[in-house]
């Protein structure tokens, strides 16, 4: 059987479908032999000879001949450049390209550090070894402030200042992006790592 499986679902007369959850097929973009038609085409040969202006239909004979495949390398080009060259190597070279980019790729998380207006020396001295600890990994750290509704102009102030203790406590490995915001019942600052 086929590996496509359905489940009907009735609800209030009507049917739901789902469908397992499958990763999208990432079809080839890049424009092949047959697929490129154009009236005037640039022709580069696999060592850069350049061959001039021709036909598409005159280009893919060439490069046919001479054992390639002609594949579309500058689209938005007057003319279009073609170029004849083996594609599956060509795309394997791309991937391992791709993967050695994303290899090197350093990713920087949020981690975020809840906190209250009123909070105790010992509590916030745990959340700074945590925010320690964050920094130091090259992440950014969001310390937040939750107010109770309807906070006075009181515990707000109170609230900044607990923002204003933490960032100078970790003022040796991180510093204040931006200022202390205002957001519904929170107060927050974003704290970058230095460098």
């Amino acid at each position: 059987m086929g590996a496509i499986c359905t489940h009907f679902f009735y609800i209030n007369g009507g049917v739901n479908i789902r469908y397992p959850n499958k990763k999208p097929v990432k079809k080839e973009t890049t424009p092949i032999n047959e697929q490129i038609r154009y009236n005037k085409v640039l022709l580069i040969g696999d060592d850069g000879t350049q061959y001039g202006e021709m036909s598409s239909t005159q280009a893919n004979q060439l490069s046919a001949e001479k054992g390639f495949d002609l594949v579309l390398v500058a689209p938005n080009a007057k003319p279009p450049v073609c170029k004849m060259m083996d594609y599956s190597k060509y795309r394997y070279e791309q991937q391992k390209k791709a993967k050695e980019a994303k290899k090197h790729q350093k990713t920087v998380e949020v981690k975020e550090i809840r906190m209250t207006a009123v909070i105790e020396e010992h509590d916030i001295n745990t959340k700074l070894n945590h925010a320690e600890r964050f920094l130091t990994k090259g992440n950014k750290v969001k310390a937040s402030v939750r107010l109770p509704y309807r906070a006075g102009e009181s515990l707000i102030e109170q609230g900044k200042e607990v923002l204003t203790h933490f960032k100078d406590e970790l003022s040796e490995i991180g510093e204040m992006d931006g200022r202390i915001v205002k957001n519904g019942r929170f107060l927050f600052m974003m704290i970058n790592p230095k460098n």
